[in-house]
């Protein structure tokens, strides 16, 4: 007859990975925090002082429309973190730990951007802060690659679309040389972006 002991099934061995509830939290909460500190920095009439800096500078005809940004930045957020979501589901591994840390680095380094560019208003910080998230998510691409096929693809469409967004900033660099850190003069009429 078999011992109380001997009774129990033994619980399964633990991989690693996730639950779907617990990686769609971290998941969740990466994306929900980055936005609300990057909230902080909109350049929108809610933040007048950034707006009309933001206003001021002299951009290039081919910078898309502010909405394209405003719009495009959550939804590849989105896409990668999704491909995160599938790391977090997958069992642990340093191949998987280290892409699942590249993509909180890019999340973390996008949200910098937003400080850096907006809120300190630093045209050459923020070309420098664009170049590492181009960096981060090419290396997110490279490492995930090796974990999970579609995972290593929710980050291409960020790092292209980062590496678009730094030759904008420098190009925005290089045209506004007394704008980096500045506000405009007293009574200088915010230029028109359209």
């Amino acid at each position: 007859m078999p011992t109380r002991h001997q009774s129990r099934p033994s619980p399964p061995p633990r991989d690693g990975a996730l639950s779907p509830g617990a990686a769609l939290i971290a998941v969740g909460g990466a994306l929900a925090l980055s936005g609300m500190i990057s909230r902080r920095y909109s350049p929108d009439p809610t933040h007048p002082e950034i707006h009309r800096w933001y206003r001021s500078l002299d951009v290039p005809s081919w910078k898309p429309p502010d909405p394209v940004f405003a719009g495009g930045w959550p939804v590849l957020l989105g896409v990668m973190a999704g491909g995160a979501y599938r790391l977090l589901r997958r069992p642990r591994s340093p191949e998987r730990d280290q892409a699942v840390a590249l993509a909180a680095l890019t999340l973390g380094l996008v949200t910098a951007y937003n400080k850096v560019f907006f809120g300190e208003r630093s045209l050459t910080g923020a070309t420098a802060e664009g170049a590492l998230v181009t960096a981060a998510g090419a290396a997110f691409v490279a490492r995930a690659a090796s974990v999970d096929g579609l995972a290593a693809a929710s980050g291409v469409p960020l790092t292209l679309w980062s590496a678009f967004g730094d030759a904008l900033t420098e190009d925005l660099r290089r045209r506004n040389p007394d704008r980096d850190g500045r506000e405009p003069p007293a009574g200088e009429r915010p230029g028109d972006l359209r």
